[in-house]
């Protein structure tokens, strides 16, 4: 059972690498603006996740809370390759919110290196979320002295 097991943590590995080289794609075309939004986006939905019972299954359908990942990265996936704007930075956000969720606390380590990335590219999005809060308050500071 263990060697099942195993292969199934190596196959979600490889997909979640999969999703996640494509999401890092968007991310990267994304404006420094939109990533901010992306950032805070991000934050609420692994919040969101946080609060439930499952959080690793935010977003799937409680009937199927058996099977062994939940669908979460799937449907944040799908969107993500909307061609509305607002619907692919919202999917970005949930399959970065689930996936977080998902290998965080894995004890397979086939899933850590995606955990690695995951928080790399999170703290990116804090970083530029407070670059673009210290350019706007060193803003606001120059035209009320003017």
């Amino acid at each position: 059972m263990q060697i099942v097991t195993r292969l199934i943590a190596i196959a979600r590995a490889r997909q979640l690498q999969r999703q996640f080289q494509q999401v890092e794609r968007s991310i990267s075309a994304l404006p420094a603006r939109t990533r901010s939004r992306l950032g805070l986006m991000t934050l609420r939905e692994i919040g969101q996740a946080s609060k439930c019972e499952l959080p690793h299954l935010y977003g799937t359908a409680p009937e199927q809370r058996y099977i062994p990942w939940g669908q979460g990265t799937d449907i944040g996936f799908g969107r993500s390759k909307s061609e509305n704007p607002e619907v692919a930075l919202r999917g970005i956000a949930l399959w970065l919110a689930v996936a977080y969720h998902e290998t965080k606390d894995s004890p397979h380590t086939s899933l850590q290196p995606q955990h690695r990335q995951l928080l790399r590219v999170l703290r990116e999005l804090r970083d530029v979320g407070s670059e673009q809060a210290d350019a706007t308050a060193q803003w606001m500071r120059s035209v009320a002295a003017a």
